[in-house]
């Protein structure tokens, strides 16, 4: 990563840039060129994006980016190639340490909170309201039968050749 730094670092002085001219133009701050130009990759917070800062400074001094991207590709390779088994394994128990802690803590977005249900009514009180319904039900059918057997009875009597009727 040194190598790297040190190419565009000789290449912007060359050119005569100086590290306030090249952020601004790269919308950079200066403290990220510096760091690019010394090497220290841990001043970046993510491979990623220093990957891609080191490719935009390449073009930006006209050298060739592809090329400086393949050196960084080859000192990251190096570099993680030198990783011991039981420093990976450390860092595996560490972020599941840390997948732990996030699963226990609810984060909450607009985005992603679940609805609730409007009406939360106990159990209790539906199976309640369902029984009332049937015993209503019950009643008003028992109702209609005995007001059936109570209706009056249209009864033609015939008396001395008079036709009356007689009500129930």
């Amino acid at each position: 990563m040194k190598e790297i730094g040190e190419k565009l670092k000789e290449t912007r002085e060359s050119m005569e840039i100086t590290i306030e001219e090249a952020a601004a133009d790269l919308k950079l701050q200066p403290s990220q060129i510096e760091n690019i130009e010394e090497g220290n990759k841990d001043a970046f917070k993510d491979i990623y994006f220093l990957k891609m800062f080191i490719k935009n400074y390449s073009k930006y001094l006209g050298l060739n980016d592809e090329k400086m991207i393949e050196d960084f590709n080859d000192y990251l390779f190096d570099f993680t190639s030198k990783i011991s088994l039981a420093d990976i394994k450390a860092a595996e128990k560490e972020q599941k340490k840390k997948e732990k802690k996030l699963k226990t803590v609810k984060i909450s977005s607009p985005y992603t909170v679940e609805k609730k249900q409007q009406y939360n009514i106990p159990r209790l009180l539906i199976i309640g309201g369902i029984i009332i319904g049937l015993i209503i039900a019950i009643y008003v059918i028992v109702l209609m039968f005995i007001k059936k057997d109570d209706e009056p009875t249209n009864t033609i009597v015939q008396n001395k050749g008079v036709v009356t009727h007689e009500f129930a």
